[in-house]
Order: structure tokens, then sequence, then C-alpha cells
């Protein structure tokens, strides 16, 4: 892809200080987008408008949304958690989706990509309300996408996990000896996919040549799904 392959593109990128957001901000703007890096908190109803609203003409909107990943067993996993995980991760994402929708479809022009988590293509013990609402997220996306490709808007996800980022990864958890074996038995990459290598696939596909996939998920996890 192209240096300036964004080049003249607003990019809406949410929750743009947590998960992935800090690098695909510094890798969307280096590939020519104007980058608007929202930070608010997207849980009250009106928020997702409220920022829709205020970044002005959104031609790409990455839905980077993040919640600190619980570990229950599925016995003792409370309302207020099961609640939390889908307050943070899916009903922000309708919003946003409803707010940012309407004008691209007028435009006949316009991409969204969620950040998302592979936690939903395999099952992971203790994680049954995460995962939960990363397999909500996932479902939303591949029906939104294929209800919009005809208006020329593209929608996809990028299902990722042992992708290096602060939020679920942080240098303290990387440094563990227990952590690294664990990334060599589970992974067959045998390390955590880099930050700006899952940023430049990210910033790929929402650039002109990715315009033919519609309502897809991409798993970025270094063949962790696919064992």
């Amino acid at each position: 892809m192209s240096d300036q392959s964004l080049l003249g593109k607003r990019v809406l990128v949410t929750q743009a200080d947590m998960f992935m957001g800090p690098v695909l901000c510094e890798v969307f703007a280096g590939h020519g987008a104007t980058v608007i890096a929202n930070t608010d908190s997207l849980v009250a109803p009106g928020a997702a408008a409220a920022i829709v609203a205020g970044a002005g003409q959104v031609d790409v909107l990455v839905a980077n949304l993040a919640i600190s990943a619980p570990t229950t067993a599925v016995t003792e996993v409370s309302e207020e958690e099961w609640e939390d995980c889908f307050a943070t991760l899916v009903h922000p994402l309708a919003r946003l989706f409803r707010a940012v929708l309407p004008a691209m479809i007028a435009r006949r022009s316009g991409k969204i990509l969620v950040m998302g988590s592979a936690s939903a293509l395999r099952g992971i013990k203790r994680a049954s309300s995460y995962s939960a609402a990363r397999g909500a997220q996932l479902a939303y996306v591949q029906a939104v996408g294929v209800e919009v490709a005809a208006h020329n808007v593209q929608v996809n996800a990028i299902a990722q996990n042992f992708v290096d980022n602060p939020t679920y990864f942080p240098p303290e958890v990387q440094a563990n000896p227990r952590f690294q074996e664990r990334l060599k038995r589970e992974v067959p990459l045998g390390r955590l996919v880099g930050a700006r290598e899952d940023a430049e696939f990210a910033a790929y596909l929402c650039s002109e040549p990715a315009n033919c996939f519609v309502g897809q998920v991409f798993p970025v996890c270094g063949g962790w799904v696919a064992r």
C-alpha cells in the first residue's frame, strides 16, 4: 500500500488512547489520513452520536472498543459483569454505526472497521461474558456489511488476539516467562503480532484497494485460531 493511500480521508478512531488506538492513529496519519482521535467514553446512550457529530465528515470509522477482559467462571458471572461487557463493547458499536452510516450511504462512500477479538472465534475458559460480547460485535459486522455493500460502504472487522497492545498485553505481562512459554505453546507464530503489523493491515482494509471486502472477519492472531 502506498504511503499516501489514505490521503484526504477523514478517519475517526474511538477510544484512541486504549487497545490499538495509539498505533492506529500513528499509522493512519502516516498514510495521509486526517485522524480524529477521540478518547471520550462511549457508554452513555447519546455519546456515540455526539462524537460523530463533533467529528465532521467521517470517511472512515475505526471502532476501537476495549474493556479489561474478566476471568470469571461461567457459574460466577454476575449480572453487572455481563452488562458491563455489552455496555462497553456492543451497545456503543450499534450507536456508532447508526450515527455514521446515513451520511456514508448518502455519499455512496465510506468504510467502517471494527477492532474485535478472536476470542469470539475460539473458546477460552473463564471468558464467557467477554467472548459473548466480542461475538456479538462480529455478528453485527457480518449482518451490516452485507446490508450496506450495495451503497458502496464497506464494513469489516479484525478479530485479533496475541497482538502487542497496552490493554491486553502490557509490558509486565510480556516480561513474564510463563507468558513467553504460553506464546511458544499456543501461538504458531511463536510471538506476539506486532502492533504496527496489525495497524498496517487495518489501514489497508480502510483503503480503496480493499473495496472488495464485505462483512468479513479477518483473524489476526499468529495462527492461534487455526490450532
